[in-house]
């Protein structure tokens, strides 16, 4: 189950030793929620490997702002708390899952 992230509460949620990839959305973009069932349904067949943060650039403005996400949906990928990739857009599932193994 994804984690809502605030700007609060960001730094804390990339401390896991699985991949920990970031999802910055919002409730008004299509092609976010075109994603969003992809990534959730990913998330699941790979629980044991990945967490997955969600980030509403509406709500946590001082996040997206620190990352830069000029367009969503923006994933971000973080190994041990760094940001190790990223990638723009929609993707279908067959790409992200290909983009996580690549990262893990």
């Amino acid at each position: 189950m994804a984690k809502v992230a605030s700007n609060t509460s960001f730094d804390g949620l990339l401390q896991d030793s699985k991949l920990v990839i970031v999802d910055f959305w919002a409730t008004w973009c299509g092609p976010c929620r075109m994603l969003s069932p992809i990534l959730d349904e990913v998330e699941e067949e790979m629980a044991d490997q990945i967490s997955v943060v969600k980030v509403n650039v509406d709500d946590a403005d001082e996040v997206a702002a620190r990352y830069r996400i000029m367009s969503i949906p923006t994933l971000l990928f973080f190994k041990n708390g760094e940001m190790v990739d990223k990638t723009v857009g929609a993707m279908p599932k067959p790409a992200l899952v290909e983009k996580i193994k690549a990262n893990l």
